[in-house]
């Protein structure tokens, strides 16, 4: 990864010195890459902020004993992925509806939220970077955190899946890996190998960026606004069209959810559409997919509608295959969006 540049070595001796100022300024270009990938580890914003918070710490406190043999940006993500590895360990791993049982065939208006599960949260796309972060990582910046990427990654062991990211999405060699992770490059391969076949069984194909390349930013974003208009208005008539067969939608934290489009049309008449006040909607993006932010009302017309869920959406072909609604007000803030509509 070469070595640290000369125009960084003031700043590097200055922060070892204690310069709290020039430290912000060596980590500020990486923060936000750093954060992305502690989202990928953790599969949670909020876990995510933890985990960056607490890396940054440590390499602050440790500093003397980066000796510039590699570069800044390898040091730094040998410490954020040991934090992550250390706060994920002894905790269950993030989860969706689907990997805790079957679908339910029919709606379920009454679904009691679980909170004792780790549930998968959303991850907003500012800062993201398009395009891959360097010419050997074989994941796009924004196919690194698609939703069924990121939830694959849940059901790896913490080094497999420490060891597919630095190399597949961060271009990291199996060497550099190995030593980042203080093991050997016989088992970074090993554990590579591996994590590779169990992502391969999970995820979909194409990926999401693939596909919404396929279909055209032009016709993403009117197939999102009218899926939005259709929940405001509750016109099943216009929903349904929009919806693959085989469609899936999930709601965590409820642990109900709902596959094929039967069961779907079921859920949609029968809860958002008919046992909901009303809705307001902006649109959104949302782990490199487009995502609608929901407000529900009250049963005064005249209150504001409050933030209710960060629902993101999958295609195939110019049709949704896969609803997943983050329902929770504290999911809004990271996607800077209000927590009313008037």
């Amino acid at each position: 990864m070469g070595e640290i540049s000369s125009g960084l070595q003031a700043d590097l001796d200055r922060a070892r010195a204690g310069d709290d100022a020039a430290f912000a300024r060596l980590v500020g270009p990486l923060r936000q890459e750093l954060h992305a990938h502690c989202y990928r580890m953790l599969g949670s914003g909020h876990d995510a902020d933890d985990a960056l918070q607490d890396a940054l710490l440590r390499a602050w406190r440790g500093l003397a004993r980066f000796e510039g043999r590699s570069s800044l940006r390898s040091w730094l993500y040998t410490v954020a992925t040991r934090t992550c590895l250390d706060l994920a360990e002894g905790r269950a791993r993030r989860a969706l509806p689907a990997d805790l049982g079957p679908s339910s065939e029919r709606a379920v208006p009454d679904a009691t939220p679980l909170t004792d599960v780790a549930w998968l949260g959303p991850y907003p796309d500012q800062g993201l970077a398009d395009g891959r972060a360097v010419p050997e990582a074989r994941y796009e910046q924004r196919e690194s955190v698609e939703l069924a990427f990121v939830a694959a990654l849940q059901h790896l062991p913490g080094n497999q899946r420490a060891a597919l990211l630095l190399f597949e999405v961060l271009g990291f060699s199996a060497a550099e890996i190995a030593t980042m992770m203080d093991t050997s490059t016989t088992s970074v391969n090993s554990a590579l190998a591996r994590a590779r076949r169990l992502v391969a069984e999970k995820i979909p194909s194409p990926s999401q960026q693939q596909a919404l390349r396929k279909i055209g930013d032009a016709k993403v974003r009117t197939l999102v606004a009218a899926f939005a208009a259709a929940l405001e208005r509750g016109d099943i008539d216009a929903l349904v069209p929009l919806l693959t067969e085989d469609v899936t939608w999930s709601m965590p934290p409820l642990p109900t959810w709902y596959e094929g489009l039967a069961a779907v049309t079921d859920f949609a008449m029968r809860v958002p559409m008919a046992g909901c006040p009303g809705w307001r909607t902006l649109p959104t993006s949302a782990n490199g997919q487009p995502a609608v932010a929901f407000y529900i009302g009250g049963d005064d017309v005249a209150e504001p509608h409050a933030a209710w869920s960060i629902t993101v959406l999958a295609f195939r072909g110019a049709r949704i295959c896969r609803i997943v609604s983050f329902l929770g007000r504290d999911h809004f803030p990271s996607f800077a969006l209000p927590a009313s509509l008037s």
